[in-house]
C-alpha cells in the first residue's frame, strides 16, 4: 500500500492510492484522481527526522573524503524544511552550488531501543523519498551540514507517498536517479551504501529511542550538478515513486 498526505477541501488529509496508483482514496471512500492531489510532505508532526551525510563512498569519492567516515555523520532537520510532491523550492541568488540529493528515508514504525542489526528491519513501516538539497556555499568546510542549508524553509522535497515496507523485499537493492530538466544527473544504488538501512537504524536506536513516525534519511550517491531557479528536479527510486520539485527564485 502507499500512503499519502495531502491537502483536501480546507484541510489535511491522510489517505491511501488505488492499486493502478491513478487515484487517492479518501476517508469517505470518494476517489480523486493524482493529477487533481495538492501534495503535502507525508511526514507526522512531531516526528525526529535524522539525516545521513557523507553515506555512500562514491559520493565522498567524488567530494575528496575517504570512502568511509568512523563514525556516521548524522543531523537533524525540522518540520519546515519540507515539501511536498510538486512543490516549489527557493533557490538564493548566491546559491550557486546549489545541487540536488535523491535519498532513500526509512520511517520507523515501533518503538525501536539498542536493536540488533538482524533485528532492525522489523523496525521500519515503509519508506519514502527525499531530495535533500545542497547548497555548498553555505555548507562548513563544504560538506559539513548546518541549519542554513538543511533547515531552510522548502528545501527538502519529500514524497509523494510512503511505501508500506512489505512492498520493498530488499531496501539495498533500489536504483536511484535525478533527472534535471530531463537530463540525467545523479544515478547510483541503495547497494553501495556505508550503512545499510539496518545499519542505521540499530545506530541510531543505540544513541535515542526511535519512535513510530520517525524518518531517517539515507543519504545520497554520486553526481553533483548546480542547478538554477526555473529548473524542473526528478527524485526517483526503483520501487518508490518519482517525486517532482520546482527550482523558484528565492
Amino acid at each position: 500500500m502507499k500512503r499519502a498526505r495531502i491537502y483536501h477541501r480546507g484541510r489535511e488529509i491522510w489517505t491511501h492510492l488505488t492499486d493502478d496508483d491513478s487515484a487517492l482514496v479518501l476517508p469517505d471512500g470518494a476517489r480523486l484522481p493524482v493529477n487533481d492531489a495538492q501534495w503535502l510532505p507525508p511526514v507526522q508532526r512531531g516526528a525526529a527526522v535524522y539525516a545521513l551525510g557523507l553515506n555512500y563512498a562514491d559520493h565522498n569519492k567524488e567530494l575528496g573524503f575517504a570512502p568511509k567516515l568512523e563514525t556516521p555523520l548524522v543531523f537533524m532537520k525540522g518540520d519546515n524544511c519540507f515539501v511536498g510532491h510538486l512543490g516549489d523550492t527557493p533557490r538564493p541568488a548566491d546559491g550557486n552550488q546549489m545541487h540536488p540529493e535523491c535519498e532513500l528515508v526509512a520511517v520507523i514504525g515501533r518503538p525501536s531501543r539498542n536493536v540488533k542489526p538482524e533485528d532492525a528491519l522489523a523496525c521500519v513501516s515503509g519508506y519514502t523519498i527525499a531530495n535533500d538539497y545542497a547548497i555548498r556555499e553555505y555548507l562548513e568546510n563544504y560538506y559539513r551540514p548546518n541549519a542554513r542549508v538543511k533547515n531552510r524553509d522548502a528545501t527538502t522535497p519529500i514524497g509523494p507517498w510512503i511505501v508500506d515496507a512489505a512492498d520493498v523485499p530488499d531496501p539495498q537493492a533500489l536504483r536511484l536517479s535525478t533527472r534535471v530538466n530531463g537530463a540525467l544527473v545523479q544515478e547510483g544504488t541503495t547497494a553501495d551504501m556505508i550503512l545499510s538501512v539496518a545499519g542505521l537504524v540499530s545506530y541510531l536506536s543505540s544513541v535515542t529511542t526511535l519512535m513510530p513516525g520517525d524518518l531517517i534519511l539515507t543519504g545520497t550517491p554520486q553526481g553533483v550538478h548546480f542547478c538554477a531557479a526555473g529548473d524542473r528536479v526528478e527524485s526517483e527510486i526503483e520501487g518508490i515513486g518519482l517525486l517532482i520539485n520546482q527550482l523558484v527564485p528565492a
